[in-house]
């Protein structure tokens, strides 16, 4: 299985308003490993970059003036990837920005999703934790991954941690182990760790009356708010 992980820079947020790749990042997984095979490249917009999008991602039109065009590197970046499931983090703005570069061109290519697969990490970690902040960074933080580097955003830098975000979102790190840490670790038993029978007994601690008033005060305002369907106080009835 041949997974290729994708993110991108641009000069703004929008290529219909004539926005444009300013670099492409790609890292290859072959089999759950990264195979330490990547696409890079910065490309000349023939355009300014947005003082907005300077700020997050630090590439300055300087940089980019003796760069190559999409048109220049179009082969050989649409080879890297064909074929292989792209993981991209919010894939709808980056497949924008590269099926608008592809039209723009007028060779006949179609749009990213006709040669390729795609899995959107955002999407997934939406679904997997709802209501929460489900940026790289926030991933990053809620599964102890180091992106301490990250002090700006870089299609390349952001392609490699977003592998491994996604390789311990979906399966943890036990894939990344050798053959032989793997059967170390399926081998060892846990222990299981039984209580003393002559153990004293525990105290019990009950409420008090300051306490239980706080507890019907609460259970009050969720009855209420609830038009009278106060799970809580359906099981004290029934107990």
């Amino acid at each position: 299985m041949r997974q290729v992980v994708l993110d991108t820079e641009t000069t703004g947020l929008d290529p219909a308003q004539g926005h444009k790749l300013i670099e492409i990042g790609c890292v290859e997984i072959v089999n759950r490993r990264l195979t330490q095979r990547h696409y890079h490249q910065y490309l000349q917009p023939d355009r300014e970059v947005d003082p907005e999008a300077f700020a997050v991602h630090g590439i300055s039109d300087e940089f980019l003036q003796d760069k190559p065009r999409f048109v220049d590197v179009v082969q050989e970046f649409m080879a890297f990837i064909d074929g292989a499931e792209l993981i991209i983090h919010n894939a709808p703005f980056d497949l924008g920005f590269i099926n608008h570069e592809l039209n723009l061109l007028q060779q006949g290519w179609q749009a990213v999703e006709s040669y390729c697969t795609i899995t959107d990490t955002l999407v997934m970690a939406r679904q997997r934790h709802p209501g929460q902040k489900n940026n790289l960074d926030a991933l990053c933080k809620r599964y102890n991954i180091d992106n301490s580097q990250r002090t700006l955003h870089g299609a390349l830098l952001d392609s490699e941690i977003l592998a491994d975000v996604y390789l311990t979102m979906t399966g943890g790190q036990v894939s990344l182990l050798g053959n032989e840490q793997q059967a170390n670790s399926q081998q060892q038993v846990s222990v299981i760790r039984r209580v003393a029978a002559d153990r004293p007994s525990l105290p019990i601690i009950t409420a008090d009356a300051d306490e239980l008033a706080a507890h019907e005060a609460v259970l009050a305002r969720i009855d209420k708010a609830s038009g009278g369907q106060c799970v809580w106080r359906t099981l004290e009835t029934t107990d």
